[in-house]
């Protein structure tokens, strides 16, 4: 066996030093609190991006105000809406991780390695990264699609090997778990009337993915979700909800365990909008009839960091 070699050379020290420096702790020990580094944007995104016109992917980008590549929702995840026409197709292979779909409308198909799973309005999917798929719209299909692809950007990954296979979602199954959770006899007690998409693969972080969570939740008639905090950012899309409801957004509680300085969200059905991570936020019903909501977030990951420390008020 003939020993490989590699060839080198020495560099002059000065070279080697060139992009080294030295921060004194307390200047750079919070770069979130100093703004060195940009807070998540507080942001709403209107169905009217994706209620007509031809097909195509709509990111929903805010790499601008977060000062990284683009296009990116957040630190570590892009939001998009999905338009496919009927009988157009779209093929999708973005470096990323994980995948996940939500059909607002339509019926069509999606097809990666071999598999063609079939997708109707209400249903979930999560698809693995490092395989081409293509979608395909039987009648016009309109999605929300969420992946992490601002994270492998970040970290500079150039391959991805798959950790899980497409997994479909029913909606029939995914309407009567939501439906099983809202007449359990706890759920007056509960902080929230909802269920997490969960995958076998994952069953210590018991998230959609290893890096990805998804919440497919509903808010009764005359309700409040209280404040609750994590370290994962929220990417909300509103299935549907009639007027009277709205998230309340801020950084700290008052002495009545209330949000302090609250920025207000109005719902609309097909928006999606950002929760930036560490903000305490509520959800408010002061309608007669309950809405439906799915929050996306990287609380995978965190989870597995052991860095989510969700809390409430």
């Amino acid at each position: 066996m003939t020993d490989s070699i590699i060839e080198c050379h020495t560099i002059h020290p000065a070279d080697a030093t060139e992009n080294a420096v030295f921060y004194e702790y307390s200047k750079a020990a919070d770069p979130i609190g100093t703004n060195i580094i940009s807070r998540v944007p507080y942001h709403n995104f209107s169905s009217a991006l994706y209620e007509s016109g031809e097909t195509r992917v709509i990111p929903l980008d805010l790499s601008e105000q977060l000062n990284c590549v683009g296009p990116a929702t957040g630190p570590a995840l892009l939001a998009n809406f999905i338009r496919i026409n009927g009988g157009d197709s779209i093929a999708l292979n973005p470096l990323a991780t994980s995948q996940i779909f939500y059909v607002i409308d339509g019926l069509g198909a999606i097809e990666q390695d071999g598999k063609r799973i079939p997708m109707e309005a209400g249903s979930f999917l999560a698809l693995p990264g490092g395989i081409p798929a293509t979608l395909h719209a039987i009648s016009t299909l309109k999605l929300y699609y969420v992946n992490d692809t601002p994270l492998l950007s970040y970290l500079g990954v150039t391959q991805v090997t798959p950790r899980f296979s497409a997994t479909l979602y029913s909606a029939e199954r995914a309407a009567e778990e939501l439906r099983k959770a809202a007449e359990d006899k706890e759920a007056s007690n509960r902080s929230r009337i909802s269920v997490l998409l969960g995958n076998t693969h994952f069953p210590q972080t018991r998230t959609v993915t290893h890096v990805m969570w998804a919440m497919f939740g509903t808010l009764t008639a005359n309700s409040v979700q209280k404040p609750h905090r994590h370290q994962s950012i929220a990417l909300d899309f509103i299935v549907d909800c009639p007027k009277g409801c709205y998230s309340l957004v801020g950084t700290r509680l008052d002495d009545n365990g209330n949000i302090a300085d609250a920025t207000c969200v109005d719902w609309e059905p097909g928006m999606a909008f950002v929760t930036p991570p560490g903000y305490w936020h509520a959800h408010i019903n002061e309608s007669g009839e309950s809405a439906t909501l799915i929050p996306i977030q990287d609380a995978g990951l965190q989870t597995w960091l052991r860095s989510l420390d969700i809390r409430f008020s």
